[in-house]
């Protein structure tokens, strides 16, 4: 990746991988525009790592494509997420192409009861976790930022 910076008087030239590049973009930014230190306190976004280093004790992606992988018990609900999220994961990694999954692949993927899944699903929408999508082949469901965020204090909190 290569990203030329101007700020003002100030002007440079990164190159190397993009998460090399993405870290010192940040670190330039943060030295250049004060403010920006302020707005990054705020901004909530999840990239392919965070998500990694986040959910990886509980997904993880197969030949059979992203699973939940969990060593104790969680509600139907986790589940759910965090298999949205591992196809999340799945699809930013290049290893599938979407991360949105409908109510069939969620119950293949999970093992859940198809009427627990539409539950849960109605539920996680409500409140604001997981966007529905409705198009002309189908009803799909993924996993928004505030779902993630979410799901993650949940996960912390059951420790």
């Amino acid at each position: 990746m290569k990203v030329h910076i101007k700020v003002d008087n100030f002007e440079t030239d990164l190159e190397g991988d993009a998460e090399q590049v993405a870290l010192e973009v940040n670190r330039i930014a943060s030295q250049l525009v004060p403010t920006f230190n302020l707005a990054r306190k705020v901004y909530l976004n999840y990239s392919l790592n965070d998500l990694i280093n986040k959910f990886s004790d509980f997904i993880r992606i197969t030949p059979e494509g992203p699973r939940v992988l969990a060593a104790k018990r969680l509600s139907d609900k986790t589940i759910i997420a965090l298999q949205l999220v591992a196809a999340k994961v799945a699809a930013e990694s290049g290893r599938q192409q979407s991360s949105r999954l409908t109510l069939q692949e969620l119950e293949r993927t999970t093992g859940l009861n198809p009427k627990s899944i539409s539950s849960r699903l109605s539920e996680l929408v409500k409140a604001g976790h997981v966007e529905r999508v409705v198009v002309d082949d189908g009803t799909y469901y993924f996993i928004n930022t505030m779902g993630i965020e979410w799901l993650s204090r949940q996960l912390s909190s059951s420790k």
